[in-house]
């Protein structure tokens, strides 16, 4: 399917995914670092998505939840992200339904503690969620905190 593009070179979804993420800059500012209203907004993301990233972004959250207890649930550009004390993005996904892609991608910011060397991944396709799935996602986020 063909984006339709804008005199700025944005899609129609990356010009909405730019507007949503306003929107929530406003909202978390009212917010504050309210655990609640981020748990709510994320929920609120994933139940608006798609059957397949939904059951995604469930196990992400579920993963997060379990052994990064102290990232706080928010959302960045519509969807569910978890962030650390000082409100900066260190895990996220990105919903295949959003952009038309093929397969979701769950990311990790410069915040995350990935470093391996001098090259490693941030961003991991994903299709399913598996028990394999889960664990590695489980070892990458624990990773990232610690």
């Amino acid at each position: 399917m063909a984006k339709t593009e804008s005199s700025a070179g944005l899609s129609e979804e990356e010009r909405e995914a730019v507007k949503q993420r306003a929107k929530e800059l406003r909202e978390q500012e009212k917010a504050g670092k309210n655990r609640a209203a981020g748990e709510k907004a994320v929920l609120e993301a994933i139940d608006q998505m798609e059957p397949d990233d939904k059951v995604l972004a469930e196990g992400l959250h579920a993963v997060v939840a379990d052994v990064a207890p102290d990232l706080v649930p928010k959302t960045y550009y519509g969807m569910p992200a978890y962030a650390n004390a000082e409100g900066k993005i260190v895990v996220f996904i990105q919903a295949a339904g959003k952009f038309k892609t093929r397969y979701a991608t769950i990311g990790f910011e410069d915040r995350a503690a990935l470093d391996d060397g001098d090259l490693w991944p941030i961003g991991f396709a994903v299709r399913n969620w598996t028990p394999a799935v889960e664990q590695r996602v489980s070892e990458l986020v624990r990773k990232a905190v610690s």
